[in-house]
């Protein structure tokens, strides 16, 4: 019993000899201090285009709102004038008049909708283009990150 009690402490020590971690050296330390740095202007700058972006998208579905809400309004009042064209035929001209109208509100209606389509669009296309600014900023960073652990690294092999 005590052979075995003689032999586990030893073994506890001999195994906490080769746990213990070495002192940082200056080099470390200092390559750790660079690392964060490089990582937090990675990251200053990832949030700068990261806001950038968002703003541009948001900018771009305001815009694409306002063409719309104009298209809209313009097709409304195209309507209005032919059901007033309409109302002011003679009884013999209202059908050749109701006619037109339809004619005049249908034109309209397309008219508005090709805007209202290419506002999308637009607003779409913003959107995609601040997410890829987004994922690039963030791959950016990430390799960053790397680089500053990979320059740890060395600094500890040295």
């Amino acid at each position: 019993m005590n052979k075995l009690l003689v032999t586990l402490i030893a073994g506890l020590f001999a195994t906490s000899v080769y746990a213990q971690v070495p002192a940082a050296t200056p080099a470390v330390v200092k390559a750790e201090a660079s690392a964060n740095k490089d990582i937090a202007k990675a990251e200053a700058k990832e949030a700068k285009v990261a806001a950038k972006a968002d703003e541009k998208a948001t900018k771009a579905a305001a815009d694409a709102t306002e063409k719309k809400t104009k298209a809209h309004s313009k097709a409304v009042k195209e309507h209005a004038e032919a059901s007033t064209d309409v109302a002011k035929a003679d009884p013999e001209d209202k059908m050749k008049a109701e006619a037109k109208a339809e004619k005049k509100v249908a034109k309209a209606n397309l008219k508005a909708e090709k805007k209202m389509i290419k506002a999308d669009e637009k607003a779409e296309k913003a959107a995609v283009e601040a997410g890829a600014d987004k994922a690039a900023a963030a791959a950016k960073t990430h390799e960053a990150k790397v680089e500053a652990a990979t320059d740890v690294k060395k600094a500890a092999a040295k």
